[in-house]
């Protein structure tokens, strides 16, 4: 039922009469809604009061007098129950007396209506000195508006006001933010609160008003589209609400919100809330990104008078000096604290530059520029599907940066390109859920998941698949019936078109299905029952995703909020998982080694190469699905391991020490990334052991260098001429700015049991990053070990590496002999560690 909005209780004659029956016609006929009924609504009301002024004497000396419509009042955004933000002004010219006799004429009529009010009476030097105590005060007035009297003195008001605001926008706007942080901490973010207070919270009204003072300030403005159209999508909803209720409030109230959805016309009050949390994340982008352009505006200009000041003046000074342009993947460098495009990037015709720039970003801790992501949404070119390996692999390093994923994250959302990557998508965004255990919306869940699930992957040997079944868990929601079952069919359509082979589409699929069967019987299901370990087992097939589905659980829970996750269920699930375990076999799966793109019969020419002229070999060539092939290429790659990135390169060299760690460095130093490799020995013909190292690499940017380039520098490295450590140590110092540091999960170096009979299995699994292969294989050679044989391979950003070794008898190594290589390896990988010497001959 629509309550009636405006009491009567005064004189319903005359001009305060007239005007309390039209605003209650305007406000219960509904013939107009939304802008136009707040335009008018502000157009009687102006008038009305403009009648009170002018209908009364005026002050008896000669003075000057304005009212003057500030703050929501003064921008026309009067809701059904706004109060009415009021400014006597005047020139001080009067007695006071006679003023606050004009001011009652002008407040009585509006408090006998029952309208709240709330006004103010200052002189012209009054309104400038209490602007410049409170920063209220003055946004307040930035927003001023003439109803009557001296135009004149209201334009000298603004002015005045304007002018002071630019001047002192170096403290005013970081004032300004502090407000907005402290008021977020208070009040939430509205995009993701199931009782949001529409004014208040973070992507509120607050931050829309707050956005227009930024742009009054000149120092920057916001992103304008569908600023405007999210801003009245609040407002029309406040409208609704205050109809509904017949209160003045901005609190969108669970018992509101389906009368809330009715005025408005929407199916339900779900639809209700996810309009309201698209506006609010149109609005908290449109923040996020001003306040960024606010603070590098500020601070280039504190840099300039600092110039000024070192120097003795501006004379000379034309600019400041240009940011370096620091690169960081092909088409994506940094500038100014911000990703942004490379000159030549071409978004048009390279349809992985969004996953590969947003990876990128994420990695680094650093925002997307909003014309990057403009230049890639406007491109609007498709990936092709399913999805090209490259495109796969930046995808699982953005969900895998940790909780910089979010910003970039919802840089990409604000401008469509999620959906566009994952049709999908568009059914949980903005999704709310109506569970007081859950604090994200589903979509913010999931990625949140993903967050979590980051800080996971040492503990599980596909770390790729933990990540994308982090974010496609809940994909289900919002399709009829249970959302695990949906899932399931989603998650295989989405995890085949992002590329994956068939064997991991089951696995993701039977995380998505499960991934809550775990929590679900170690709280509720007796497990010294038999049945309930042997159920669990049938349901989850094998050791591997069940290491994949207990870190799954585990993120699920930390993702959902503090009521979802504690000791007493961590202990319940870890109990139930070794039960498990324990039937299935021998807990986690080994290592799989990546596929080979080498037919014997070429290995083995190389490896007589290299034993002919007791030097390296070195071959590149495009890998399979990359480009040409050569004639002994495999015809096809029956293994179901996600597809490596690059070319391959190929390394045939006598056995002897070093060559891993030399290998491993001049790949970093000339900044190619290793996205797979294997190692092994042959003994062509019986001449002798030769290494064999396969190797996919991808150049970081720029092109990849010829194969006699590297060669050339094998061989000073395995002769002591090129220090690659030191060279690694000089370049990273070059940057003039130091790089942050990811902020990601510690290496963990174990000794895998039952790996192999003939060697010890060392398993590294460590953030990738240039030079940590070099680093390993430099803690193995120290050790003295033999390496039979490696197997690496990055995913993501998740180098996951087995190294089969052997003492000096070729046989395994003794436990604590094995131990002690674990601690090495540790040692070698922890920050700041310093290199370990080498042992090349």
């Amino acid at each position: 039922m629509t309550a009636e909005t405006t009491p009567t209780t005064g004189d319903t004659t005359g001009p305060s009469g007239g005007y309390a029956a039209a605003r209650l016609h305007l406000l219960t006929r509904g013939e107009q809604t939304g802008p136009p009924r707040r335009a008018q609504l502000a157009r009687l009301t102006d008038a009305w009061l403009a009648d009170l002024l002018d209908s009364g004497p005026r002050p008896a000396r000669p003075a000057r007098v304005a009212l003057v419509a500030v703050g929501g009042y003064g921008r026309g955004e009067l809701s059904p129950r706004s109060d009415l933000d009021l400014l006597l002004l005047h020139d001080g010219g009067a007695p006071r007396a006679e003023i606050a006799a004009v001011a009652d004429r002008l407040w009585y009529p509006v408090w006998d209506l029952g309208i709240a009010l709330d006004h103010s009476v200052r002189s012209l030097a009054e309104a400038h000195e209490t602007a410049a105590d409170d920063l209220k005060v003055h946004l307040g007035l930035l927003d001023a508006r003439h109803l009557a009297g001296d135009a004149a003195l209201t334009a000298e008001l603004r002015t005045g006001l304007l002018a002071r605001w630019r001047s002192r926008a170096a403290t005013r706007l970081p004032e300004l933010r502090a407000l907005g942080q402290e008021r977020a901490e208070r009040h939430g973010e509205l995009p993701f609160l199931l009782e949001p207070d529409l004014k208040e919270a973070r992507g509120g009204l607050r931050d829309a008003t707050a956005l227009r003072a930024v742009a009054a300030s000149w120092v920057a403005d916001a992103p304008r589209q569908g600023l405007d159209a999210a801003r009245n999508v609040l407002l029309d909803v406040r409208d609704a609400l205050h109809l509904v209720t017949g209160r003045a409030t901005d609190r969108l109230a669970l018992e509101d919100q389906d009368q809330v959805a009715r005025a408005l016309g929407l199916l339900d009050a779900d639809t209700l809330l996810r309009r309201v949390y698209e506006a609010a994340r149109t609005i908290s982008y449109a923040s996020d990104v001003t306040w960024r352009e606010v603070g590098r505006v500020l601070r280039a200009r504190s840099a300039r008078r600092g110039l000024r000041g070192l120097i003795g003046g501006s004379r000379g000074i034309r600019r400041a000096p240009a940011e370096e342009r620091a690169p960081l993947a092909d088409g994506v460098v940094e500038q100014e604290g911000e990703v942004v495009l490379a000159r030549s990037a071409r978004p048009d015709r390279d349809p992985v530059l969004p996953l590969r720039a947003a990876a990128a970003a994420a990695q680094h801790g650093l925002p997307l520029a909003l014309p990057a992501v403009h230049a890639m949404a406007a491109a609007d070119v498709r990936l092709p599907v399913p999805w090209p390996a490259e495109a796969r692999e930046q995808f699982i390093t953005l969900l895998g940066a940790g909780p910089d994923t979010v910003p970039v994250w919802e840089a990409l959302e604000a401008a469509g390109l999620v959906t566009r990557l994952l049709p999908d998508w568009e059914r949980v965004r903005c999704r709310p859920q109506r569970n007081a255990v859950h604090r994200w919306t589903v979509d913010r869940h999931l990625v949140e998941t993903a967050v979590r699930a980051s800080a996971l992957t040492r503990r599980v040997g596909r770390p790729d698949l933990l990540l994308v079944a982090a974010l496609l868990h809940d994909i289900g929601k919002g399709w009829p019936g249970d959302h695990s079952v949906a899932g399931e069919t989603i998650a295989r359509d989405m995890a085949a078109r992002i590329g994956f082979g068939p064997t991991d589409v089951d696995v993701l699929a039977t995380l998505v299905r499960q991934h809550l069967l775990l929590i679900e019987t170690a709280t509720r299901r007796d497990l010294d029952d038999p049945a309930t370990v042997a159920q669990v087992s049938e349901a989850v097939g094998g050791a591997g995703t069940l290491e994949l589905l207990h870190a799954l659980t585990e993120a699920d829970a930390l993702a959902t909020g503090p009521a979802a996750w504690s000791s007493w269920r961590a202990s319940l699930l870890a109990d139930l998982v070794k039960r498990v375990a324990a039937r299935l076999g021998d807990g986690a799966e080994p290592v799989r080694p990546a596929p080979r793109g080498r037919s014997a019969a070429t290995a083995e020419r190389l490896a007589l190469d290299a034993l002919r002229t007791g030097a390296p070999v070195v071959t590149l060539r495009p890998g399979p699905g990359e480009g040409a092939a050569d004639e002994d290429a495999d015809a096809a790659d029956a293994s179901d391991e996600p597809r490596p990135v690059g070319v391959e390169l190929f390394v045939a060299i006598p056995e002897r020490p070093g060559v891993l760690p030399a290998v491993a460095g001049v790949l970093a130093l000339h900044r190619l990334t290793v996205r797979s490799a294997e190692l092994r020995t042959a003994d062509p013909a019986g001449q002798g052991p030769v290494l064999l190292l396969q190797w996919r690499v991808a150049a970081e940017y720029g092109s990849l260098p010829q194969a006699e380039r590297l060669r050339a520098d094998l061989v000073r490295a395995l002769e002591g001429s090129l220090d690659i450590a030191t060279r690694l140590a000089e370049r990273e110092a070059a940057y003039r700015r130091p790089r942050r540091r990811l902020n990601a999960p510690p290496p963990r170096v174990t000794v895998a049991a039952g790996g192999s009979r003939r060697a010890t299995v060392i398993e590294v699994r460590a953030q990738d990053a240039p030079g940590l292969l070099h680093r390993i294989g430099r803690a193995l050679d120290a050790a003295g070990v033999h390496v039979r044989s490696a197997h690496v391979s990055t995913l993501g950003a998740n180098a996951v590496d087995a190294f089969y070794v052997t003492g000096t008898d070729d046989a395994p190594l003794p436990p604590e002999e094995a131990a002690g290589l674990v601690r090495d390896i540790e040692a070698a990988l922890a920050p700041g560690a310093p290199p370990a010497p080498a042992t090349a001959g």
